[in-house]
């Protein structure tokens, strides 16, 4: 199994949602993060003043698949979420030993 972490634009979630939806992928988990990378922010005006906003709003994306489809889910990640303009994102894909469902006691890709 592995684990797909995504950083994306938050106006692309849905479009990745369903794009991942469209593979037979049931579930995700999406919170609402800021960051930055060669991004490095942008400057804006309040009140008159100008000041420097460091940290993006960003969407991170974690879902768990079967290793036969981790490419496949990682392809539609992409080709959806891009602009083709910085700050687009990254996507970080890593082993995952064990998954067990709490509530059947289900393990392995079964508990996916």
């Amino acid at each position: 199994m592995k684990m797909i972490t995504a950083i994306i634009k938050p106006f692309k979630l849905d479009d990745v949602r369903e794009a991942v939806a469209e593979i037979g992928i049931q579930g995700i988990t999406v919170t609402e993060v800021k960051g930055f990378g060669r991004q490095k922010g942008h400057t804006e005006l309040y009140r008159g003043a100008e000041y420097v906003v460091d940290f993006l709003p960003k969407a991170k994306i974690e879902l768990v698949v079967a290793d036969a489809i981790a490419d496949q889910v990682v392809e539609a990640i992409v080709n959806t979420a891009r602009t083709g303009k910085i700050g687009d994102g990254k996507i970080f894909v890593a082993d995952i030993a064990q998954a067990i469902r709490i509530r059947t006691g289900e393990t392995g890709e079964a508990a996916v």
